[in-house]
């Protein structure tokens, strides 16, 4: 099959299945990391833009602006060559430097907040604060605000008629949980198909979204961390469980996965794996449990995969990799599903 243009190729993203020890329950990852963009939020990228385009809330050659930790970034950044506009990213330091880089390889500009955080605070406050000035002082700008934009759920539609056309029934999905729109849009979608899908949202140790103390933490482009509101694309009416997830495990399974399995995944997906694991485990959840490797390790190479950076954190739990060998089954012949 013969493309016209890069974000044709947004989609239709290969099912992994990964072998357990639990004989009931079978484990199928969809690999959005394979989206031109590297990760599942080019969908809903895409999706924003044109519902902006349609609304006319954007014109023609206008200038979308967007507080990003990077992936969300991306997926604007591509999807706004498709369509002659200009993008500028807000971001901080918390976002990994290989995701800033390819931004500005696509074109985009990139600001970044001021302000003395810590190396392990996300300033979306900030950012969202910024982004919306930025906009509002640029003539034909528009403030893409993911959190609060409905299309952001909307773009996640097409990922539940593939996933449920490539493995048939889903009995549990387990997704990040960060402005709300993929854990939302994804849950709606698949309760559709099959009401009793029991669905799990998972979030950092430290995220406020299912109301537990805030404080600060590593992982990268999910939860809501204190001193912000959740957005209002999150739809807790579709959330069976809100889960959540330590640094350490959510690393030390990404780790894991690469060195067991090929897998190159982020942190955020590691720690959605882990917790998928775990509720198996103790037979919360069981059947066709499905989630998505929401973007690739290939981003966080100088952070959650340097052993370096790991250790000067106290980010290492080795005992993590016994409990993971528990769960998986010995044999490590993958299926893969288009």
């Amino acid at each position: 099959m013969i493309f016209s243009k890069v974000t044709d190729l947004i989609g239709n993203t290969p099912v992994i299945q990964l072998p357990l020890t639990q004989a009931d329950s079978r484990l199928y990852i969809k690999v959005e990391k394979n989206n031109p963009g590297g990760s599942m939020k080019d969908r809903m990228a895409r999706n924003m833009i044109v519902a902006a385009l349609k609304s006319g809330r954007i014109q023609p050659g206008g200038t979308i602006v967007e507080s990003s930790s990077g992936n969300t970034g991306i997926g604007l950044a591509l999807a706004s060559i498709e369509f002659g506009l200009k993008f500028i990213a807000v971001v901080d330091h918390h976002a990994a430097q290989d995701k800033i880089s390819i931004m500005r390889a696509l074109g985009a500009e990139i600001r970044y907040v001021k302000g003395d955080y810590g190396e392990n605070e996300v300033a979306v406050i900030e950012r969202q604060r910024m982004a919306a000035e930025i906009a509002s002082e640029i003539s034909g700008a528009v403030f893409m605000n993911q959190s609060d934009n409905a299309a952001n759920a909307g773009g996640y539609a097409d990922l539940v008629r593939e996933i449920v056309h490539q493995i048939g029934r889903v009995d549990a999905w387990v997704g990040c949980v960060g402005t709300g729109g993929s854990i939302t849009g994804i849950a709606h979608g698949l309760k559709i198909h099959n009401p009793d899908t029991v669905t799990i949202a998972v979030e950092p140790e430290g995220s406020i979204v299912f109301g537990k103390p805030g404080k600060p933490y590593y992982q990268s482009g999910t939860g809501t961390p204190k001193g912000d509101t959740v957005g209002l694309v999150l739809d807790y009416s579709c959330i069976d469980y809100g889960e959540q997830v330590s640094d350490a495990c959510a690393f030390e399974t990404a780790r894991y996965l690469a060195r067991r399995f090929g897998l190159l995944v982020g942190g955020s997906t590691g720690g959605a794996i882990y917790k998928a694991l775990e509720l198996i485990g103790k037979g919360i959840i069981k059947g066709n449990v499905a989630l998505v490797i929401a973007d690739g390790g290939e981003k966080y190479l100088h952070t959650i995969f340097n052993e370096e950076w790991l250790k000067e954190r106290d980010l290492t739990a080795p005992e993590i990799w016994d409990q993971l060998d528990n769960w998986f089954a010995s044999s490590a012949i993958l299926e893969c599903k288009s």
